[in-house]
């Protein structure tokens, strides 16, 4: 860790009880929602932490036997299987940037090879592995690379472009492949392209017009048959229909449900398992598409954070809720895949706050600490910003309440789960608009009693981190003090120096590039409002962040030194966020020290 300038004497120690209560949230070994192979099922892959580190681990059902088969100092993300079950695909990226490329290991172990050497380093943009065919995508500061290898023969370059583009579905007979771009000029909303494998040739574009985009989400799992199942915002929210490319027809499935929706295939193509969320929640239902019939799977309150629908017919899911801790089981019930050791300790329900907004009536999450409230509150807000808040198990939220503070997270606009043009709003105002939603909530809690405006931290990461170090500087009366992780602090400097996918979409976002509004972008950016801070800052930073890079953050925090602002940085050696559990740990272990030493719950 880097302070500076020297960090102030030491926080108020937590009782030891405490601290180990908090850190064993972290510490408990998790394991993903395992994937398998589609000709062989009993072959299963998932990701678990089980070393200290997220890892990959190869999973024989048929024996019960674990291996693992990545072991990389800053851990490995994604792998997946080929439909034989006989390949792993895994991607190397150096220490957390994203850049790299697939590496192969055999299921049964051996060593690892470079899977298409002639396609270079780059950030991945899709996958699809087929019994005769690969499709690949890649991303550079050049734009988009879209390659097809088929099996035995040499990869070649089938579409490139400087805007956004990735390869998303492979029909199961290895004669479709689908990939989405942006040639409409928008990267949030993309446009399909349907091509022969065979000869490239095209058999099918789709796209919906302005502001709506189009997701392929998978072809149907029967070989010969070339319905896709598709994802679309028709009706301001998503939605589901499947496109028979074959025959050039689609059918949209109109479901009686309130929130978003997404789905997959039951094995036999007969049905789909619908996930819907929906006010920070989830549920599963099977939708029989011969007879149209939604029956609903019973799992308990919370959030499914994944699920998949078995050859045998039963559902396995990723499931978890504020209080209580992750589960791999079965819909019907049994735990399908458990890490070994301790489970994470219970932690704390949230309560539901519907606020009115500037925008619409904006939803937010409380937990409250023990005690009569008014409460010294974290405002912990989520990245993204496409994404969302929710009744999931957070260890980073627990710990803060046991460290005595209620927190508080606000979907604001520009999160998903609340219809598109709530996702939408902030463009061409990114930043303050969501700003504006935080404040209307702070100012209801306040009133309610809940919340002393005296005692009030603002934090989030990435995203959120931006929205943490622009809330600090627009709204400098309402906060005691930021953390703000892995934030952007300089957007003119960010947009320089990131990835060229978060380029795109920042032009998408803020209606065009710095060099053709630079002003929305002055306007949105946290180093211009540094004069106006007066809270104490932590930043936390990655050395390799491809998203939030490390320039712009210097600018922030040299802008803050000349000023004589009271902040501290903490560094760590990896990218947007860290896969290893004790580097976590130690970036909570400051979090939670600062905190206690400038706002005391």
């Amino acid at each position: 860790m880097t302070a500076e300038p020297p960090q102030s004497p030491p926080a108020p120690a937590l009782p030891e009880e405490v601290t180990a209560r908090w850190q064993a949230r972290f510490r408990a070994p998790r394991v993903s929602l395992p994937d398998w192979a589609e000709d062989a099922p009993q072959r299963s892959l998932y990701a678990s932490d089980v070393s200290g580190v997220v890892e990959q681990y190869a999973w024989d059902r048929d024996t019960d036997t674990h291996r693992q088969i990545t072991d990389r100092a800053n851990g490995t993300l994604a792998a997946t299987l080929t439909p034989d079950g006989e390949t792993i695909w895994w991607f190397a990226d150096t220490d957390g940037d994203e850049f790299g490329i697939w590496m192969t290991q055999p299921f049964t172990g051996g060593p690892d090879v470079v899977a298409l050497p002639e396609v270079g380093p780059a950030y991945p943009a899709g996958l699809e592995l087929g019994h005769t065919v690969t499709a690949v995508g890649r991303s550079t500061d050049d734009g988009s690379e879209l390659w097809i290898a088929p099996a035995g023969g040499t990869p070649s370059v089938f579409y490139s472009s400087p805007d956004t583009a990735g390869v998303d579905a492979l029909s199961r007979d290895d004669s479709l492949l689908v990939f989405s771009h942006s040639e409409h000029g928008d990267p949030r909303y993309p446009a399909l392209r349907v091509l022969r494998t065979a000869d490239l040739s095209l058999v099918a574009d789709k796209w919906d017009g302005e502001g709506r985009g189009l997701h392929a989400l998978s072809f149907s799992p029967s070989p010969g048959d070339q319905r896709l199942l598709v994802g679309h915002e028709r009706r301001g929210r998503e939605e589901l229909l499947i496109w028979d490319v074959a025959a050039g027809t689609e059918t949209e499935l109109v479901l009686d449900l309130p929130g978003d929706v997404t789905a997959g295939w039951y094995p036999d193509g007969s049905a789909l398992l619908v996930g819907h969320d929906h006010a920070a929640r989830s549920e599963l239902y099977r939708y029989d598409l011969a007879s149209g019939s939604l029956e609903q799977l019973d799992t308990p309150r919370g959030v499914v954070r994944g699920a998949t629908a078995r050859p045998d017919g039963t559902v396995e899911l990723a499931w978890s809720s504020a209080e209580l801790p992750p589960v791999i089981r079965r819909a019907d019930g049994p735990v399908v895949l458990a890490a070994p050791g301790e489970a994470p300790p219970a932690a704390y329900p949230v309560e539901d706050r519907w606020v009115p907004g500037p925008g619409g009536d904006v939803h937010a999450l409380l937990v409250r600490p023990a005690g009569e409230g008014p409460f010294a509150t974290a405002f912990l807000v989520h990245g993204g910003p496409e994404s969302q808040d929710d009744d999931s198990y957070r260890a980073r939220r627990a710990a803060y309440v046991d460290a005595g503070y209620a927190v508080v997270h606000v979907n604001y606009r520009g999160s998903t789960g609340y219809g598109s043009e709530w996702r939408d709003a902030l463009t061409g105002r990114p930043g303050l608009t969501e700003l504006e939603d935080v404040g209307a909530v702070y100012d209801a809690l306040v009133a309610e009693g809940v919340v002393d405006p005296t005692r009030t931290i603002l934090s989030g990461g990435s995203w959120g981190g931006f929205l943490t170090l622009l809330g600090l500087g627009t709204q400098p009366e309402r906060w005691s003090a930021g953390i703000a992780e892995v934030p952007v602090a300089d957007y003119l400097a960010a947009y320089e120096d990131e990835m060229e996918g978060l380029r795109a979409y920042d032009r998408a976002l803020f209606g065009g590039s710095p060099e053709e509004v630079r002003d929305v972008y002055v306007r949105s950016s946290p180093i211009t409002y540094v004069d106006a801070v007066a809270a104490p800052v932590l930043v936390v930073a990655g050395a390799n962040d491809p998203r939030c890079p490390i320039r712009q953050i210097d600018n922030y925090l040299a802008a803050l030194t000349e000023r004589g602002k009271d902040h501290e940085v903490y560094r760590f050696d990896a990218g947007h966020g860290s896969l290893v559990i004790e580097e976590t740990i130690r970036q909570v272990e400051v979090a939670l020290s600062f905190a206690l030493r400038h706002v005391k719950p």
